[in-house]
């Protein structure tokens, strides 16, 4: 199974300006993110996916594969559809650029989800840490007995009505696509729902595309604010 590992790279991000280039833990995001993935054996190639001519240099300067792809698209999977036009995969994987947690365990999870020849969107989830149930920023999942998801949301869910304490889910920014599933997406307008949780897998399940969903123990955070930026800091001084 060919896979293509696509890092989608905006340098223009609202909530923390500029974080793909900002150093964590003594190393640029993006440069952190990049060499995690790279280290998986699973992958045929690994390549950043920007519109900035800043991050395209910095690739360039520390020898990682980079394309400029087009400035207008909405999404890392538009981005990463331009890529899949060009390059031949059986399976392409969006690994988001904020991700500096990212481990090779987390490729051979979603890999295992997308070996199934009818799968054609995965993604991955683990159990949410107690300072994410409640945590807007940490996207929640819900799936069904087989594994596929029903929702995802920045919500609380499921809603603890009666105390019974449910398994919270958070969704980790892992995604395998086969390429039909790509070119359908960029097909489709943005979803009323992508729309409101401003999350973009939404868009497959109100198309009724299903999602695949494949658990792994090893959880990430997700930069978007400063105080992501501490706490990842602070999870990789304890690892050193």
């Amino acid at each position: 199974m060919k896979t293509i590992a696509v890092i989608p790279a905006r340098l223009a991000s609202t909530r923390l300006p500029r974080k793909m280039l900002r150093e964590i833990g003594g190393e640029m995001l993006i440069s952190r993110v990049y060499r995690a993935v790279r280290s998986s054996p699973h992958l045929a190639d690994v390549i950043i996916a920007t519109d900035s001519d800043e991050i395209m240099q910095v690739c360039k300067a520390e020898g990682f594969h980079a394309r400029m792809t087009s400035s207008s698209h909405r999404s890392g999977t538009e981005r990463v559809n331009e890529i899949a036009q060009s390059e031949t995969a059986d399976v392409y994987l969006n690994i988001q650029g904020d991700e500096p947690l990212t481990r090779p365990e987390h490729i051979a999870a979603l890999l295992e989800v997308m070996s199934k020849p009818n799968v054609q969107v995965g993604t991955l989830m683990t159990k949410a840490a107690e300072e994410d149930v409640n945590n807007p920023s940490a996207v929640k999942v819900v799936t069904d007995l087989a594994g596929k998801a029903l929702y995802f949301s920045r919500a609380t869910i499921p809603h603890d009505r009666d105390g019974t304490k449910p398994r919270y889910m958070k969704h980790l920014g892992f995604y395998g696509y086969r390429k039909a599933a790509l070119e359908r997406f960029c097909a489709w307008p943005e979803s009323a729902l992508e729309r409101s949780e401003r999350l973009e897998q939404l868009r497959f399940l109100e198309n009724g595309v299903a999602i695949d969903v494949g658990e792994t123990p090893f959880d990430t955070v997700g930069v978007d604010t400063e105080e992501d930026v501490r706490r990842v800091e602070k999870i990789l001084r304890q690892s050193s």
